[in-house]
């Protein structure tokens, strides 16, 4: 099979790229707004994202901007602190990244618990969608989860009315049909067509809307040129550094942003037979990217997996495809930045009222249910402190929810007692972790064993097993087999059979020898 040439993988290249980058025109400037930040400060991390982290990134497909997971910290982080303190916190995170990387510490963010992520995820979700449903309303976002979703039927219903605000029925009105296009476009829309992202067909239908009907909604604000929304950091501003607040949201940044690549390219590499991810290189990248956005006053970045999936669905061959994507957005905003400020704001928010209920994924929730109730106890958990209180308590409750249900599986044992009628013979599997905790469970399930019959003791179930519980085993078969009962003690063949298990029955085996 030939390799393809030079010319026809920088085309390929060249096409994908146009795809990704209208993917990503309306959710860099939607996670913008969102963020409470300017939407121009979205397209520089866009431009950052792919013109810089493309180029030396640690997998070639992955696409990198503003992301919807990051979006309630720096919320927060503007509106109790201001966009100076951000730059700074995106800046220390961004070194942060770069130092984890080379101490290649990128194969410790993959050992959150997946129940964990996707309940963190879903909270982040429920949060966009809330918030962003009254921005499509027309209305405020009070900025705090639970106040925005007991909020929202009011605003619904001011939305509605009749006789209400033109302002906000026009916004509703917008929303509405821009969520329409994006749920019909990859169904409806003639096959030639359905190469176009369904989100920029939705944003470009309703902004048509609303220029051709002249409705008064609030419209994107784009400034004339992009360096006037840039930021450099001042003397004023690198005080900010003596903040411990500061470095303790950088630190939470810098968590969630590397958490959130790395999953992401653990999915790409599922998707594609090219080189696998480096995850210490692409650690290395974001960080090096997230600093430059840092300076230059942006929006932090991860790694973005619907971008991404879009890049190599589109036919990507090469990270040129993301760093074409980045050039798009850089001349779209230095050469035509007034087609951006027809986009109303309603629009854009109806984008991520869809992102954010994408993001409490179904799938995943139906899969973590077949593992078992405990990883959606984990789930329901981590997803609940995200919303209740805060994305950082959020996860620590799910961390300590999965810290519990471990601790629970290492100490429990499940004792299963079969009777056979036939021969007579009682057989005892054990499962779990046999431990001194569970001493008395088993003396008691042991005890309990009917008189006068053949016992046959199964251990291949334990996934732990302790020298208190095995001396326990030991005595009662000594006691058993002095009584006249034939005692069996199985310790299984297969692979689950522990080595203490093993070392333990040799011993035992030497012992009975000895007595003989």
């Amino acid at each position: 099979m030939n390799r393809p040439t030079h010319r026809r993988t920088l085309g390929a290249d060249a096409l994908a790229s146009v795809v990704v980058f209208l993917v990503a025109l309306p959710l860099c400037l939607g996670i913008a707004l969102a963020s409470g930040v300017p939407p121009a400060l979205g397209l520089v991390t866009g431009i950052v994202g792919g013109l810089l982290v493309g180029a030396i990134q640690g997998t070639p497909f992955s696409v990198s901007g503003p992301a919807a997971g990051l979006t309630v910290i720096v919320l927060e982080l503007v509106q109790q602190h201001g966009l100076a303190f951000l730059s700074m916190v995106v800046l220390v995170a961004g070194l942060l990244q770069v130092a984890a990387g080379v101490l290649r510490a990128g194969r410790w963010f993959r050992a959150v618990p997946p129940a964990v992520v996707h309940g963190m995820l879903a909270g982040i979700g429920l949060l966009i969608a809330a918030g962003q449903a009254h921005t499509l309303l027309g209305d405020r976002a009070r900025g705090h989860g639970m106040i925005d979703l007991l909020t929202l039927p009011a605003a619904l219903l001011r939305a509605i009315d009749p006789g209400g605000s033109p302002a906000r029925i026009g916004s509703a009105l917008i929303g509405a049909l821009t969520i329409v296009f994006l749920l019909s476009w990859p169904r409806l829309a003639p096959r030639r067509l359905r190469i176009l992202p369904a989100a920029l067909v939705a944003v470009l239908a309703a902004t048509g809307v609303a220029t051709f009907f002249r409705l008064a909604v609030a419209h994107v604000e784009i400034p004339a040129s992009m360096l006037s929304a840039v930021a450099l950091p001042s003397f004023s501003t690198l005080d900010l550094l003596r903040s411990g607040t500061l470095w303790v949201a950088a630190v939470q940044v810098a968590l969630v942003a590397s958490a959130e690549t790395l999953l992401c390219a653990i999915a790409l590499d599922r998707m594609h037979s090219g080189p696998r991810t480096n995850p210490n290189r692409e650690l290395v990248a974001q960080g090096i990217g997230n600093t430059a956005c840092g300076l230059l006053g942006a929006l932090p970045m991860t790694a973005v997996i619907v971008r991404s999936t879009a890049n190599i669905r589109a036919g990507a061959r090469s990270r040129a495809s993301t760093m074409f994507h980045g050039a798009w957005l850089l001349l779209l905003a230095a050469l035509a930045p007034y087609l951006l400020r027809l986009v109303p704001v309603a629009s854009l928010a109806a984008v991520l009222v869809v992102v954010g209920c994408r993001l409490m994924n179904r799938r995943a929730l139906a899969e973590l249910a077949r593992i078992g109730p405990a990883e959606v106890v984990i789930y329901a958990v981590t997803m609940a402190g995200v919303v209740t209180t805060d994305l950082l308590k959020g996860v620590l409750a799910g961390l300590a929810a999965a810290a519990l249900v471990l601790f629970h599986r290492l100490t429990h044992l499940w004792v299963d007692v079969e009777r056979e009628t036939s021969s007579g013979r009682t057989i005892v599997n054990l499962h779990g972790s046999a431990t001194f905790m569970r001493l008395p469970k088993l003396v008691e399930a042991l005890e309990g064993v009917p008189p006068e019959q053949e016992v046959q003791v199964r251990l291949e179930g334990l996934t732990h097993v302790d020298h208190a519980a095995l001396e326990v085993i030991a005595t009662w078969e000594r006691v058993q087999r002095g009584r006249g009962r034939v005692v069996v003690i199985d310790i299984g063949e297969g692979p689950a059979t522990s080595a203490t298990v093993r070392r333990w029955s040799a011993e035992r085996d030497l012992a009975s020898e000895a007595r003989r």
